[in-house]
């Protein structure tokens, strides 16, 4: 294990002490100048009478209350996404983390040729957050023990100040999701003092593109409706790095991009302030469910007022266990019974939730089956 690794423990004796509620990701701020761009004419895919639909913010894209999240596809798991779309479903999300390229091309073969025009689809820069890691790994490493521990200690104060830390607000979705938030916090604290020393078109800009471009290549098509980077953003200054969006810029100016957002699984309120903030996302898809609800609520609303898409993700899986079992968390279940009364199962429920909120644009799903398609979009069919 690295050095860096080997000094997490400065971060681990903070964090147990963060457990006070209140302040995670608040704030308002003011608009600027120019920030929100004027908003396109509706755009409509796959428009079926038993779907309901809501706008994804700036972007004018009609998308279907439930979009098919892509961890689960791949090229012989995708026969439930083409009954999906059967049902009105047109918006499919996907990675190269998912399945090392396999949901890319899983998707394949449902928008190739004339199909890709009945749906909307965003791929993701998975490899952002671990190529900015390795580079400032390699700069940390290089410091002595004093400036490592100063960096350290940067870096912990960061985590506390955002509160991310916070059962609810962090939620507590997978097994790793700790190191992210640290891990980013790191980078944060070096890039204050050594972002010149990267190369930040090797680490940022070349990055970008050959992830889109290798995106585009396993999905054998000529662009994406949008492009989520940075994918797994765990603070708001990630949403700020100039360089993904110059590289926003080149990929959409040759063609192969039309819009900019960004996915978090942690501080959700933060990461989307921060891209409002930027004035060049268009969406972000973010953690928001029964649990979070009280810190991201006011962001998802002041999106809103901005038109600002937002896609609610982690809906259910904050009432089951972070390993990805069906065993949920008894008072989670508990919870959202109360707030859902009915015959609905934990799943449906979640979804309900928060599309009971207006100014979300959509909630995703990981639709591993038919099953669990025909069980979920009945939560948003008339």
């Amino acid at each position: 294990m690295s050095e860096l690794i080997a000094r997490r423990d400065f971060l681990k004796t903070s964090l147990a002490v963060a457990t006070a509620i209140g302040g995670a990701g608040s704030g308002s701020y003011a608009s600027r100048p120019g920030e929100t761009p004027a908003a396109p004419q509706d755009e409509w895919r796959n428009r079926q009478a038993e779907m309901r639909y809501r706008r994804l913010g700036r972007t004018g894209f009609m998308i279907s209350e439930i979009v098919c999240g892509g961890d689960p596809i791949a090229p012989n798991n995708n026969h439930h996404v083409e009954l999906a779309i059967d049902w009105g479903l047109n918006y499919l999300d996907t990675a190269p983390a998912y399945g090392g390229g396999e949901s890319e091309m899983g998707y394949a073969a449902i928008i190739t040729g004339a199909k890709r025009d009945r749906v909307f689809i965003n791929t993701k820069v998975s490899p952002f957050v671990g190529t900015r890691f390795r580079a400032y790994q390699d700069i940390f490493k290089t410091l002595d023990a004093r400036e490592q521990a100063a960096i350290l200690r940067e870096a912990n104060q960061d985590i506390e100040r955002r509160r991310v830390t916070v059962p609810d607000y962090f939620g507590s979705y997978f097994n790793g999701q700790m190191r992210q938030v640290e891990e980013a916090a790191i980078c944060n604290a070096l890039e204050k003092r050594y972002g010149t020393k990267i190369d930040r078109q090797q680490v940022y800009v070349e990055t970008i593109v050959r992830s889109l471009e290798g995106s585009l290549q396993r999905l054998k098509t000529d662009h994406v409706d949008i492009m989520m980077c940075p994918h797994y953003a765990a603070s708001p200054e990630e949403t700020r790095i100039p360089e993904i969006f110059e590289a926003f810029e080149k990929l959409k100016k040759d063609g192969k991009v039309r819009y900019l957002g960004v996915s978090a699984h942690n501080d959700p309120a933060g990461v989307l302030k921060g891209a409002m903030e930027s004035g060049v996302y268009s969406l972000a898809m973010v953690a928001f469910n029964i649990l979070n609800w009280p810190y991201v609520a006011p962001l998802v609303e002041e999106a809103h007022r901005r038109d600002f898409g937002v896609i609610a993700m982690k809906t259910a899986q904050a009432v089951f266990q972070p390993d990805r079992s069906t065993k949920p968390f008894p008072e989670r279940a508990a919870l959202l019974d109360q707030s859902v009364p009915g015959e609905l199962n934990l799943h449906q429920k979640a979804y309900r939730f928060v599309l009971n909120n207006p100014h979300v644009s959509a909630v995703i799903s990981n639709m591993a089956n038919e099953q669990q398609m025909q069980e979920n979009l009945a939560v948003v069919r008339t």
